[in-house]
């Protein structure tokens, strides 16, 4: 109380409280200081000067669909990726690093098609530098304003390449212009952004290209300390049939070696095989080395930090905290009822669903694919993927997709042979892709069969009241000329009076003299009552229409 803390015997104080009064007493206290395990296995430290060496720049080469990133990092390495593309579109991220004069650059190639936003991202936040791809003779396009927000949004230097510049139509002059719209204003026109004409088909520009890469690799000064435990970023991960789960890391910092514990997320596992971007087997890999490495217990998430650790057991702990996490934080997303989603909810139980299952061959094509097709969602058809996983499709996708009615979506794998036989007995519709595009125009194409169908009224014809007769048994009859179109007896019937409708119904019956009649046509007379309605006077007009469904 002296101090003007009103506490009570079992209330909480802080720290500073209780070993002020405690001193009084003659008291000594301590302060527990708790350690959680990721700060007792991962090295956190921070490099001092003498320790930091001069690494490679990590360059990201980022623009639309078919502006050719592939193409300009094929004529930089001399290799020909994109031949082999389905589509001509890159759908992972490859990482390759290239010799310039004596001088390493690491470069990543980003998907640029829509779907592959998160790649794009993960992209720019591990790179230093980013190659702006941009074809001459298109401009800038939807992805290209993207990758411009996610290099701005990292703080990463953009260097624009114009692309195809060996095209006659290539204007280079217009996409400057365009540039500065997104404040990238060319060196020539008083800015800082280095532009490069290119041509990655003719090899127009690329040396110049590199020199620039390089130069503002100098002026960043990028610096990591090789004599350390690893630690850096999952750029991709895949499962392969014959060695497990695959995962590209991009070290960024220290050395990984073989036999390494390394912890990426919620995998753990030891490095059993490390290859380089070309395929060779190596021992080590320092700063900025991309390299593929097997050996993890599952597929790590692209995007996702890795570590370098010494205690297997206690990283095998943190896996299963962090396991534990990501459950109670998926349990909470589905309990989460409040009074203003309760109505939502109760409506979803008309809404109509679509469930996927997506299996593709890495993991960030998984992702993109989902988020792809979930996007395709409206009001009255919800696309959820209950499953997305890396693989070949397997029997337990089957026993999934029977069980909750789901169609599976295949991205560059097919099932296996138990998966097939399966699949076939449970009748599981299977779908294959190697394009996105035709991933999502299929998928798009069915919802539109399952949309509510929507009607439109087409009016067939009009007849007009001539004369009424009260029949006992049947109510009105009206004695009708048809004055234009044709009056069928399935048609449904407005009655107007002075224009007002007075009344909406179905026809009670139609006929000809004594017949009854499928159909009467202008100019003829007929006789017609109206279900449930009698009120009929001379000189009504009955409105004669159908309901026909809209095409989507």
């Amino acid at each position: 109380m002296k101090n003007g803390v009103m506490a009570g015997i079992n209330q909480t104080i802080d720290f500073d409280t209780a070993e002020f009064v405690a001193t009084e007493m003659g008291c000594k206290v301590e302060k527990e200081v708790t350690v959680t395990i990721e700060e007792r296995i991962i090295d956190d430290h921070v490099d001092t000067a003498e320790e930091l060496q001069t690494r490679a720049p990590v360059v990201v080469v980022m623009g639309h669909v078919d502006h050719g990133k592939t193409s300009l990092l094929d004529a930089i390495r001399k290799t020909s990726v994109t031949a082999g593309e389905a589509g001509g579109i890159t759908q992972h991220i490859g990482a390759y690093t290239v010799d310039v004069n004596g001088q390493m650059i690491t470069f990543l190639d980003t998907p640029g098609h829509a779907a592959f936003t998160s790649m794009r991202a993960r992209g720019a936040k591990s790179t230093d530098i980013a190659i702006l791809v941009v074809a001459a003779d298109d401009g800038i396009m939807p992805q290209t304003v993207e990758s411009i927000n996610h290099a701005k949004a990292a703080e990463v230097p953009i260097i624009v390449a114009i692309n195809k510049m060996d095209k006659p139509t290539a204007n280079p002059d217009k996409i400057k212009e365009q540039l500065t719209k997104y404040d990238l204003v060319p060196e020539e026109w008083g800015g800082d952004t280095i532009i490069v004409p290119i041509s990655a088909k003719t090899g127009q520009g690329l040396d110049e290209l590199l020199e620039m890469v390089l130069l503002t690799a100098e002026v960043q000064e990028l610096k990591a300390n090789p004599n350390r435990r690893a630690k850096g970023t999952v750029i991709e991960a895949r499962l392969d049939k014959s060695r497990g789960p695959v995962a590209t890391l991009l070290v960024q910092n220290g050395t990984l070696n073989q036999g390494d514990i390394v912890i990426a997320g919620t995998a753990v596992g030891r490095v059993r095989v490390m290859t380089n971007d070309k395929g060779r087997t190596v021992k080590s890999a320092g700063p900025s080395v991309p390299v593929e490495i097997t050996g993890l217990a599952e597929v790590p998430t692209p995007g996702d930090e890795f570590n370098a650790v010494t205690d297997e057991r206690m990283a095998r702990e943190l896996v299963e905290q962090r396991r534990q996490a990501q459950k109670d934080a998926a349990a909470q997303l589905q309990q989460k009822v409040t009074l203003d989603n309760l109505f939502a909810k109760m409506q979803e139980g008309e809404m109509k669903e679509l469930p996927l299952i997506v299996k593709a061959d890495v993991q960030g094509s998984a992702e993109a694919v989902k988020s792809s097709l979930e996007k395709l969602s409206n009001d009255e058809v919800r696309v959820r993927v209950i499953h997305a996983g890396v693989g070949a499709i397997n029997e337990s996708d089957i026993l999934l997709a029977s069980t909750s009615g789901a169609i599976i979506v295949g991205f560059n794998v097919r099932p296996d042979a138990a998966a097939q036989a399966s699949g076939h007995r449970a009748n599981v519709d299977m779908r294959f892709y190697r394009v996105i595009y035709d991933a999502v125009d299929e998928i798009e194409a069915a919802m539109k069969g399952m949309l509510a169908p929507k009607y439109e009224e087409v009016v067939i014809g009009h007849a007009e009241v001539r004369m009424t007769y009260k029949v006992s048994a049947i109510g009105t009859v009206a004695g009708c000329m048809v004055k234009d179109g044709k009056v069928t007896r399935d048609s449904l019937v407005r009655v107007l009076r002075d224009n007002i409708v007075v009344h909406e119904g179905e026809i009670g019956s139609l006929q000809r003299f004594k017949d009854a009649a499928k159909e009467v046509t202008a100019g003829f007379e007929c006789g017609m009552t109206v279900a449930k309605f009698n009120d009929i006077r001379e000189g009504d007009i009955f409105e004669c229409y159908i309901m026909q469904e809209v095409k989507r």
